[in-house]
């Protein structure tokens, strides 16, 4: 429906009814893929991530309103302000659906159907709309009503099981990870259903569907790797640190200076690391000669690795475990992240024209397509950016029909 750009997804519109980061991590990435999507939000306060993160600067360098974490998740898109409270905001609401292919929402079960805008109403106005609902439960179960966060699913799903210091060492105990994963996690899976059903409608069927993804559900989904090992024989796996229970050497090794991770996965690349530290005779040692070898010896490993390496500085061994093919690298805070000449090679920051700042940058989508590469033309919107824009070119309405509904507060 969407005539905007010439991405992958052009012809596709979408009305984000998300917020926090879960559902606009999804809609973003529909947005670098040149879908057209219009983010819904309360008129006044707008998505409740506008109030968390770092201040962004404006052109001569003092504060303004925008901050780090809407800007992370919402480029690519138009934000419209409505009043989904008043019977007027929400018959606009259902209009930009009869309008558009995709519906992406995150509130609480049950929620937008006290408003007409759950998927029995929306897709009784346009039968073709894919509609994905995203809870922290589920639309159905015990919890299904229960609100629910990023640290919440990381504990329920298994996550902070697997990821801590191992018990009986300094500092053991669970800790989430550090960054949202299951918020993350769940906008991926979301991307991937979207696409599905879009494809399903129009390749298959003619109609549009509901998708109902739950955080927990996608989060334990994520940890099956790890899960299995209790589904197939009945074990648990533990928190190891930065250690794995797979394979070994994998781990944090002191070097001179420093500390790089070394993550070797079969005989070659342990060979190829022996070779490197002067031991090539660790390759043929019978405690060592295989993976599961390895890792039931995993502490003497360690040990006679590390000896070797906290020989020398960081500059002298990650050159000759790259000529080696080893995988390693150092542990780097942002700042090296975006120094490293690899990711500076990849061009994965991304320079956006922004309305207060003059430019923005933004962390890019790590796709790249050989002919249609995304595009970084739509910076994330301030608050109500495009309502006029919106009511008018693809409602029709006129002057005095937007005036009269910022009047009545309908729309911000």
């Amino acid at each position: 429906m969407s005539a905007v750009g010439q991405g992958l997804l052009s012809n596709i519109r979408v009305l984000d009814l998300s917020r926090i980061l879960s559902g606009p991590w999804a809609t973003q990435l529909l947005g670098d893929l040149g879908a057209d999507v219009i983010k819904v939000e309360r008129p006044g306060s707008g998505d409740d991530v506008r109030e968390q993160g770092a201040r962004l600067k404006d052109s001569a360098g003092q504060d303004t309103d925008e901050r780090s974490t809407f800007l992370s998740a919402n480029r690519a898109k138009r934000s419209i302000t409505v009043d989904m409270a008043q019977p007027e905001g929400q018959a606009l609401i259902r209009r930009l659906a009869a309008l558009s292919d995709v519906v992406v929402e995150n509130f609480k079960s049950g929620d937008l159907a006290r408003y007409g805008l759950d998927y029995a109403a929306l897709s009784a106005v346009n039968p073709r709309l894919v509609y994905c609902s995203i809870t922290g439960f589920g639309q159905t179960g015990p919890y299904a009503q229960m609100p629910g966060y990023d640290l919440i699913f990381q504990a329920m799903g298994g996550v902070m099981s697997l990821t801590g210091v191992p018990d009986g060492q300094p500092g053991a105990g669970p800790q989430r990870a550090g960054f949202p994963v299951s918020d993350l996690t769940a906008g991926f899976y979301a991307t991937i259903g979207v696409l599905a059903a879009l494809h399903h409608r129009d390749a298959v069927s003619g109609k549009g569907q509901h998708i109902d993804l739950s955080l927990l559900d996608a989060q334990v989904a994520a940890v099956s790797p790890m899960a299995m090992s209790y589904l197939v024989a009945g074990q648990l796996p533990v928190r190891s640190g930065l250690s794995s229970q797979l394979t070994a050497p994998y781990g944090d090794f002191d070097c001179a200076d420093g500390k790089i991770l070394v993550a070797v996965a079969n005989n070659k690349q342990f060979a190829a690391l022996c070779r490197v530290i002067g031991q090539p005779g660790l390759a043929a040692d019978p405690r060592f000669a295989s993976t599961p070898q390895r890792v039931a010896n995993r502490a003497e490993l360690q040990r006679l690795i590390g000896e070797v390496l906290k020989t020398q500085p960081i500059a002298h061994w990650m050159p000759l475990l790259r000529e080696a093919v080893v995988p390693s690298g150092p542990i780097h805070d942002f700042r090296q992240v975006f120094d490293d000449p690899q990711i500076r090679h990849r061009g994965l920051v991304k320079t956006l024209a922004h309305p207060l700042s003059g430019t923005l940058a933004v962390v890019g989508n790590p796709l790249n397509f050989s002919d249609t590469p995304i595009t970084y033309d739509r910076p994330p919107p301030l608050l109500g950016e495009h309502t006029v824009e919106l009511l008018r070119d693809l409602l029709g309405l006129d002057e005095a029909e937007i005036d009269g509904l910022a009047q009545r507060g309908v729309i911000g």
